[in-house]
């Protein structure tokens, strides 16, 4: 069982603070995108479906590119791989938001959508990596903890984009929040290249060898899966909250009822990362993600926006402690050269639940009305647990037994690996 460790003595790190601060910055951008594109393209466009299908292109264009940004980032480091993508991230919104405002015809935006959800930069499994590297020599509950405060702080990102994107489209103009989220990518995602010093060691391609994907993992696979369900709560959660708002002329308020189904998974979050845990991490999952499923099976009977909250909150609770769990065995089920590409996968997964949950969710609201959106959630969630519980026994990670077992003298990495064993 990991030791207790609280978040003071883990961001007490040397020079942890130099690459989390501008992390945040960069970080804020990936909950802004699909947010701002279908505000944008909802009022110049005038469908739900629409934008539902341009934000789909986005994401699923960052779920099939960021696993390879990050394998690439494990081969040449993260900067090298930063700065050019955060570059051509701000062209590529650009270019959206010139065709949206001129009406041009919808399969433009497709093309402009796709290389900007490719670039969007994945900064949370770049700073999951480098907690990996800067805590190799501490006891496993360190990481346990570094985990729980990026899944608060990707939390915290998801409370604070969608209220910044709705803000800025509905009170300076539709265009507005996207160049925000432009914004912040370049200023951001560079200062974060900057900091060289706590990057992970490169781990260049040996000549004459080769170097698996992280996804031929069987564990890594059905995580991927179990994340898609995930992502489908968030992306028919975005596109229902605001035609639910919208249908009671509230649309102001859209991004706030999503800040507050995010500011529950950030208070969870920040709870289960303070307690020792004697379950282990896949029974955990297990739980969680049934918590996960119960909670949205409530949302489409929702009568009016403040019960929707407030289902939302609770709703809320159990997406931190699955996400959490989640990365915290995908760690364990990887060599070193392949960490960041097994986060990104999770978080790539995570897009491309969001990118059909939030296209499937705009048709049925188009055709059938606001409520109808809410099946999204529940209906992917649900499938991801009966994945999860037919498949559960892929999640023990090669060698655990010989590591449980094993006395003193374990090596950083053999106790790294015991995270995932609860």
């Amino acid at each position: 069982m990991p030791a207790r460790v609280g978040y003071t003595s883990l961001l007490r790190t040397p020079r942890a603070w130099t690459f989390l601060l501008p992390a945040f910055a960069a970080r804020l951008p990936y909950a802004m995108l699909s947010l701002g594109i279908v505000l944008l393209v909802e009022q110049t466009y005038g469908s739900y479906g629409s934008a539902g299908a341009v934000a789909a292109i986005s994401a699923v264009a960052q779920a099939l590119v960021g696993p390879q940004t990050g394998r690439l980032a494990d081969r040449f480091g993260q900067a090298a791989v930063l700065v050019p993508t955060v570059l051509v991230h701000a062209v590529s919104v650009g270019a959206l938001i010139a065709l949206a405002l001129g009406h041009a015809p919808l399969w433009t935006l497709f093309v402009a959508a796709a290389p900007a959800g490719a670039t969007i930069p994945q900064i949370g499994a770049m700073v999951r990596a480098r907690w990996v590297a800067k805590l190799a020599d501490q006891p496993p509950g360190y990481l346990n903890t570094a985990f729980a405060f990026e899944s608060v702080t990707d939390e915290f990102t998801f409370v604070v984009g969608p209220v910044i994107a709705s803000a800025i489209a509905t009170g300076v103009s539709p265009s507005a929040g996207l160049v925000a989220e432009a914004a912040l990518t370049v200023v951001g995602g560079l200062a974060f290249a900057a900091q060289r010093r706590t990057a992970p060691a490169r781990h260049p391609r040996v000549p004459g060898t080769g170097r698996a994907s992280a996804l031929a993992s069987p564990g890594v696979r059905l995580l991927a899966g179990t994340f898609l369900g995930v992502g489908s709560v968030f992306g028919g959660m975005q596109v229902s909250v605001t035609a639910f708002a919208g249908s009671v002329g509230q649309s102001d308020l859209s991004g706030t009822v999503y800040g507050i189904f995010a500011g529950g998974s950030m208070l969870a979050g920040a709870c289960y990362g303070m307690v020792s845990w004697r379950r282990a991490a896949r029974q955990r999952m297990l739980i969680s993600y049934a918590l996960l499923v119960l909670g949205c099976s409530t949302l489409w009977a929702m009568p009016n926006l403040t019960a929707l909250a407030v289902a939302g909150l609770v709703c809320g609770f159990a997406i931190a402690p699955t996400l959490i769990t989640g990365y915290t065995l995908v760690e364990s089920l990887v060599a070193d050269g392949a960490k960041t590409e097994a986060f990104t996968w999770l978080t790539g997964a995570i897009g491309l639940g969001l990118a059909v949950g939030s296209t499937v969710a705009g048709m049925l609201i188009d055709a059938h009305g606001a409520w109808t959106g809410f099946l999204v959630p529940v209906t992917g969630a649900g499938a991801g647990l009966v994945a999860l519980v037919t498949l559960r026994r892929l999640l023990v990670a090669p060698g655990a037994a010989s590591r449980t077992v094993a006395k003193g003298g374990a090596g950083p990495q053999q106790q790294l690996a015991r995270v995932g064993e609860g």
